[in-house]
């Protein structure tokens, strides 16, 4: 049996039928795969459109460069639809593929959000998830390389510790900072948020700790977990209003797997309502346009899309010890290579975001409205870098007033999403832009970064309010943080409740970054794998009174 249930795409009839389902190998899917399968007693099956994601280029940090810039292997590489909010142009959305999901290609930057927005999630009728519910839960996944205390876990499958490789222009950074007026803090996960300072990585040993080295590989030999992989959802299934699996395309085979407990789809913000909406739950009048029938009407699904805008500032420099572009510079690249193959240090262990900071754009507020990150390297919009020396200060809006959605292209499975983010829809959002680039030109100009100082490339040569917004609607993107498709809630359009149960469908629920209500004030990794941690629990909690469903084939 434990043969049968290891074999991925094993024609036996009952190696397709597990307890749980879990649909997507991204941060969430990788924590409730684990943590269901910790109990012997359920089986558990994992499937992902995508690969292991086990290789080199993963777990070397700097190669990132490489995953990040294009659609690829590891990487999902979507468009949003053209935003009017930035002069009509088109966004570029990376996701990661395969285990991991976008931990497997992100900057690897730990943070969790302030504490108040948990409280606000409970304020919104979502009871369980004040800050002090889901702090257990922070704690269970980390393993943090500072030991643990009232705010950290020291015992948690995701190793979180100090970069390895840290450029001096870092500390000159925080220092200018400082200089501006500013705090420093050496946690942004603690007592206090706002501050600036060096940020802790999921990195263990220089490596990338992405959620499928922390979740899976451990798992992986389980007699009771099937990981099938490169296995493409195209819709769910139902008996009545129960999910009861999920049919999938391996190269030219299409299956099926089936639950006798639950489904649980962890696709991802953009791909979870996607296949919800492929397979009948959304809104009625969009299932019918493109040829789907409705299994329930949930006009919630797709709704609620939020992201951290981010304004980009790269300055020019004529100092050498920045990063600068790796292929200039072959010899010192090779000596770098060595270096990390040898002692996992120097510079592959960095992706060279390892400082930022949290701030009140506006002092009347009770929180950090704007994160930074800084970077010892040129580059505009993109990972791709420019040729020459420099740096960044990248600043996001971190609970923009503007919102979008996610639709449907077409009935077709392998189609992407419709992506529309509503950049810049709301003109609050444009007011709290221009702080941000102000306060960071502010920064950037300080005594402590003169060595480094150069030519402002984006708005060296603005002078009036007119011309900055020009500049920001001109060059604004994202960071990469999208959240809240499939809302959680108890009013009529929340998609799901807050047992993180899909309204109206037994047997299903949604467990990743798309069901945040509104979104957290700072990185998102360390949120989704903390709502997967919780869900976990309460999947494991209803299993006591939930009974399984017979399932015949």
């Amino acid at each position: 049996m434990a043969a049968l249930f290891g074999m991925v795409g094993s024609a036996a009839r009952y190696a397709d039928v597990f307890d749980y389902v879990v649909v997507g190998g991204g941060a969430a899917g990788c924590v409730v795969a684990n943590r269901l399968s910790e109990d012997s007693r359920n089986t558990v099956c994992l499937v992902e459109a995508g690969g292991w994601n086990s290789s080199f280029m993963i777990r070397t940090p700097a190669l990132t460069v490489f995953t990040v810039p294009r659609a690829n292997r590891w990487n999902w590489g979507f468009e949003t639809t053209p935003q009017p909010g930035l002069g009509g142009r088109t966004v570029y959305e990376p996701r990661g593929k395969g285990l991991g999901g976008s931990s497997a290609i992100n900057s690897m930057v730990y943070t969790r959000g302030h504490r108040t927005d948990y409280d606000d999630w409970a304020a919104l009728g979502n009871n369980g998830w004040s800050f002090r519910d889901v702090l257990p839960f922070f704690r269970k996944a980390e393993r943090n390389a500072r030991g643990g205390d009232a705010y950290h876990g020291a015992a948690g499958p995701m190793v979180i510790s100090e970069p390895r490789y840290i450029n001096e222009a870092h500390r000159a950074f925080v220092a200018a900072a400082v200089e501006a007026g500013f705090s420093q803090t050496a946690d942004f996960n603690g007592e206090e948020q706002e501050g600036f300072g060096i940020y802790q990585l999921n990195q263990a040993d220089g490596q990338r700790c992405a959620a499928a080295k922390a979740y899976v590989e451990p798992a992986r030999s389980r007699p009771n977990l099937r990981i099938v992989t490169n296995a493409h959802a195209r819709r769910l299934l139902f008996k009545g209003r129960r999910a009861t699996g999920v049919e999938y395309r391996r190269g030219a085979r299409t299956a099926q797997l089936h639950a006798r407990r639950e489904v649980i789809v962890s696709c991802g913000a953009f791909q979870s309502p996607q296949l919800l909406m492929l397979s009948g739950i959304g809104r009625e009048a969009h299932l019918r346009d493109h040829g789907i029938e409705v299994a329930s009407n949930l006009a919630g699904v797709g709704e609620n899309l939020r992201d951290h805008i981010t304004v980009f500032l790269p300055y020019a420099s004529s100092d050498k010890t920045l990063v600068g572009n790796p292929f200039a510079r072959p010899l010192k690249s090779f000596a770098a290579v060595v270096d990390y193959l040898f002692r996992r240090k120097g510079l592959l262990t960095t992706v060279a975001a390892e400082s930022g900071g949290f701030v009140r754009t506006d002092l009347s507020l009770p929180r950090p409205d704007a994160q930074f990150f800084f970077m010892p390297i040129v580059g505009f919009n993109t990972p791709r870098m420019r040729n020459g020396y420099g740096f960044m200060l990248n600043g996001c809006l971190l609970r923009p007033e503007s919102h979008g959605r996610v639709n449907l292209r077409s009935g077709d499975w392998t189609a992407a999403p419709l992506i529309d983010p509503g950049f810049l829809s709301d003109e609050r959002d444009l007011a709290v832009l221009l702080r941000i680039v102000k306060l960071a030109q502010r920064i950037c100009s300080m005594r402590k970064l003169a060595r480094y100082q150069g030519r402002d490339l984006v708005y060296g040569k603005c002078r009036s309010d007119i011309d900055f917004v020009t500049a920001i609607r001109r060059t604004a993107g994202t960071a990469h943080h999208p959240v809240g498709t499939c809302r959680m809630g108890s009013d009529a359009a929340a998609v799901v409740d807050a047992r993180l149960r899909v309204r109206g469908i037994g047997g299903l629920r949604v467990v990743d970054a798309s069901i945040m209500p509104t979104i957290i004030g700072g990185n998102t990794q360390a949120p989704t794998i903390m709502i997967a941690e919780k869900a976990s629990a309460m999947i494991l909690e209803d299993q006591a009174w939930i009974r399984p469903l017979e399932v015949r084939q």
